[in-house]
């Protein structure tokens, strides 16, 4: 069994779902080597996260952050860790609904992703900046 590990430090993104499956694969292009095994991809990020889903028609990204601000919105009175702007305690809800990070199995040196997944990056604040992953491979 080998392990590989990469870090990869994403620009920075506007507010919504951005595909980075791509940026991933690029960065760790010793997974082809695989015949089978897992690929972690874990965001080091409290107000971004991380999810799979649909790759090819746009409107599933908008659609997503539609539901998620109506789900978690902004400047609800309730919220006590205000400090950091209205788009930061709600970013830390959103990320913890989605995930900090996605687990893919390998087969024949890529992941085992159906036609229609992707990697998104959730960027959850208005300006959030580059965002740095950690991914982690490992298999035979």
């Amino acid at each position: 069994m080998i392990f590989i590990q990469q870090n990869l430090q994403l620009r920075p993104y506007p507010r919504g779902f951005h595909l980075i499956t791509n940026d991933v694969l690029q960065s760790i292009p010793e997974v082809s080597g695989l015949k089978k095994g897992m690929l972690q991809v874990f965001i080091q990020h409290t107000s971004a996260s991380l999810t799979i889903n649909e790759n090819a028609d746009p409107s599933v990204r908008d659609d997503f952050e539609m539901f998620f601000n109506k789900a978690v919105p902004e400047n609800d009175p309730d919220y006590v860790h205000t400090d950091e702007g209205p788009d930061d305690m709600p970013a830390h809800l959103k990320a913890a609904l989605l995930g900090s990070s996605v687990l893919i199995p390998v087969r024949n040196g890529r992941p085992a992703l159906g036609i229609w997944q992707g990697i998104y990056l959730c960027e959850h604040r208005d300006h959030g900046g580059p965002r740095k992953l950690v991914i982690t491979a490992w298999g035979e």
